[in-house]
């Protein structure tokens, strides 16, 4: 019965509608980074892992590669190799503790 009785049908929504409450939420978020008024704490935390997980990679890796490189040419197989990895081992724990000793901003 009710479906019969004469009144306004509710107004389908607008596509324009939609896309301007969009464009809305866009351009607030991107003034909010513009400002600066984003909380980036989390980017920086990530950020800082991934730094702290590039020392540690890399300088092993490096030490490893020279070392192995420096053992084939000069056929002192594995002690350049040994002793360049540990080197590069405590050259990346030490700047792991010197990153993490920094004072967070």
């Amino acid at each position: 019965m009710a479906e019969n009785e004469p009144g306004l049908d509710p107004l389908p929504e607008d596509v324009r509608l939609n896309s301007l409450d969009e464009r809305l939420k866009r351009a607030k978020s991107e003034e909010a980074i513009r400002s600066g008024a984003v909380d980036t704490k989390g980017d920086a935390s990530y950020r800082l892992g991934n730094r702290v997980l590039a020392e540690l990679i890399g300088s092993m890796v490096g030490g490893a590669v020279i070392g192995g490189t420096l053992d084939w040419l000069l056929g002192t197989s594995p002690w350049l190799l040994l002793v360049l990895l540990f080197l590069g081992i405590a050259s990346a724990f030490r700047n792991i503790i010197r990153i993490s000793n920094q004072r967070s901003k």
